[in-house]
């Protein structure tokens, strides 16, 4: 508990003077309610005396008040016996003293309960921004053991069950205790004894907390899980709409959604379950707590017995002490909640990414610069997936991977960008080991044009703009052009501001690569990737996208993955995969005249 809320404080300490003008708001909310009490039992005994003690004198609403305020009663008494008429003040002061004290204490709730969930929004939001960037800057291998499904859930349902549970505790934490402290050693002024006797229960009162506090702890852990899933569910039906109504497969994705959501309402009717019951025995034990007195009372007739504005103050104030316990038992549930949220949060905060950055960092001049791939391995987890890769792409030249299915071709370029680290051997552009540069030093001098073409739900303006943000409205069109995009984009209806949907699903096929091409067009990298960006286009629009491809990777060092053989028949070097080792390496003549792999792959492509 100690652990978490240490944390929350470090989130929430840019924010300490509100924090601090919330809590000393709340400190005095709290120590309202005795006040109130105290003000309601003087104003009932100076509007309703009792009888006179044996010298005569007005007996006093409650024991061992100050002396100025001993004087002020009997004066309000003598004022009042004597006429309303003669002193309406007073009156009007008795009168307005318990209104004035609830607008003060509504004016110190609000304070209090605006300035912490202020605090607890901002802190929640904060930790969100937190989240999203750490994730954003964890490595490839990260994101192929997490489903995107669960961590949206953890960015946003994990997050906002904290707010939501932070802003429910926010009027209550400070103020509860104490009020539930002050009242208590009010009472322990007035009447220590009969406050001891009617308390005697207050321990069973934290039964119910001890005991349904572990049930929520399990079930709030459970909840945020079938949350994630839930999410997880929603994630894959929307992106994979197309085959699920394919294979008409809605009646099935639907039955798995509803067997989530009842899984869901029922860890949820749990919570509900224990945050419900310890409400009404709290209740019981504090009306046990009174029968003690009052039986108490009646069988001993203490000595001096309380008067009726005695006794109605120790009621008031028994009372006024059970409904702070049961807000506290109800914060104690929140918390369990909270820390149940917030661990899924804390510990993707902890997760450290497999590719750090470099502790001095040097400086990587790509242009003119050779890539030399030197006694390189690598592995998935266990599995092998490249082993003793070696080879050198000159300045300026175009060097093509080829290779079955599941060779290694990605993984090589994967490297390159370092999505991960090679297990042994090294990479280096221009003699600089790859792991002694930053990522994003070494990212900005690499463009990217993949299979699978990454658009975002913006308009064409914004999605080329990506590749070098901040770019000129004139750079972004000339990049267009440059991409063999600029007819088609001015065929849109808004042109460039034209918005192309989510993945750029109002784009064809060819316009969606055409755009990356533009994108890489204005990154001008002098390294350009090229991840069988025709294989999935069909001859007329092949056509195209490679003419684009082609007007791109001049004076640009180009490392290509290709699956169509025609598109590399000019590369300067051919690095032939297999099993993640390097089988042969030559030109496009040299391979074919070889007869081994490469040769088998061409003559099946070129069979016709």
């Amino acid at each position: 508990m100690i652990a978490f809320l240490l944390k929350v404080w470090g989130l929430a300490r840019p924010y300490r003077v509100r924090l601090f003008v919330g809590v000393v708001a709340g400190i005095f909310s709290g120590l309202m309610m005795t006040v109130l009490i105290a003000t309601i039992m003087f104003v009932y005994g100076a509007i309703f005396p009792t009888s006179p003690d044996s010298a005569g004198q007005a007996q006093l609403p409650m024991q061992n008040l100050p002396v100025f305020l001993q004087h002020w009663f009997l004066a309000a008494r003598q004022a009042l016996e004597s006429g309303v008429k003669a002193h309406p003040w007073t009156l009007a002061l008795l009168v307005a003293a318990v209104p004035l004290i609830m607008l003060l204490r509504g004016v110190l709730t609000y304070l209090n309960g605006y300035c912490l969930q202020w605090v607890a929004s901002r802190t929640v939001a904060d930790l969100r921004v937190k989240l999203f960037a750490h994730l954003m800057n964890l490595s490839a291998g990260f994101y192929n053991e997490s489903a995107s499904g669960q961590l949206i859930s953890r960015v946003i349902n994990d997050t906002g069950t904290l707010l939501v549970i932070l802003n429910s505790c926010a009027t209550i934490i400070v103020r509860d205790p104490v009020a539930l402290v002050s009242v208590l050693a009010f009472l322990l002024w007035q009447q220590p004894k009969l406050t001891l006797i009617t308390t005697v229960v207050l321990p069973l009162c934290m039964l119910p907390i001890v005991i349904f506090r572990r049930k929520i702890r399990r079930s709030a852990r459970e909840l945020q899980s079938r949350s994630a899933e839930l999410s997880q569910t929603m994630t894959e039906a929307f992106t994979g709409h197309r085959i699920v109504k394919a294979y008409n497969l809605e009646n099935i994705v639907v039955d798995d959604f509803h067997t989530l959501v009842r899984n869901y309402v029922g860890h949820y009717m749990r919570i509900v379950r224990a945050q419900i019951i310890p409400g009404p025995l709290m209740e019981f034990f504090g009306a046990c707590g009174v029968s003690l007195l009052l039986g108490y009372l009646v069988v001993f007739r203490p000595e001096g017995h309380l008067n009726p504005t005695a006794f109605l103050q120790m009621i008031l104030s028994v009372f006024a002490i059970y409904a702070p316990l049961k807000n506290l038992n109800m914060v104690q549930n929140w918390v369990v909640q909270a820390r149940a949220a917030s661990e899924r949060v804390f510990d993707l905060l902890d997760t450290q990414s497999s590719v750090p950055e470099p502790a001095a960092p040097k400086m990587l001049h790509a242009d003119q610069a050779d890539i030399i791939f030197e006694n390189v391995d690598f592995d998935y987890g266990e599995k092998p997936v490249l082993r003793n890769i070696n080879f050198t792409v000159k300045a300026g030249s175009l060097v093509a991977l080829v290779g079955a299915t599941g060779s290694g071709k990605t993984t090589v370029t994967n490297l390159l960008l370092r999505f991960y680290d090679p297990v042994r051997g090294s990479i280096t552009i221009g003699g600089v080991d790859l792991r002694d540069v930053r990522t994003r030093d070494l990212r900005n001098q690499i463009a990217v044009v993949t299979q699978e073409t990454v658009l975002f739900n913006d308009t064409v303006r914004r999605n080329i703009e990506l590749g070098r943000p901040g770019a000129t409205n004139e750079e972004i069109i000339a990049a267009a052009r440059n991409a063999h995009a600029y007819d088609f984009i001015m065929e849109k209806p808004k042109g460039f501001d034209w918005v192309i949907g989510e993945r750029g699903m109002n784009l064809s096929g060819g316009q969606r690569q055409r755009l990356a091409i533009a994108r890489a067009v204005l990154r001008n990298a002098p390294i350009l990737l090229l991840d069988e960006a025709t294989s999935s286009l069909d001859t007329e629009t092949e056509r195209a996208v490679q003419a684009a491809l082609d007007e791109l990777m001049k004076g640009r060092t180009t490392i290509c993955i290709a699956h169509r053989l025609s598109t590399i028949l000019h590369a300067d070097m051919i690095v032939v995969l297999d099993q993640g080792r390097i089988r042969e390496t030559g030109r496009h003549e040299e391979l074919v005249k070889r007869g081994g792999i490469y040769q088998k792959l061409y003559e099946l492509q070129f069979a016709s």
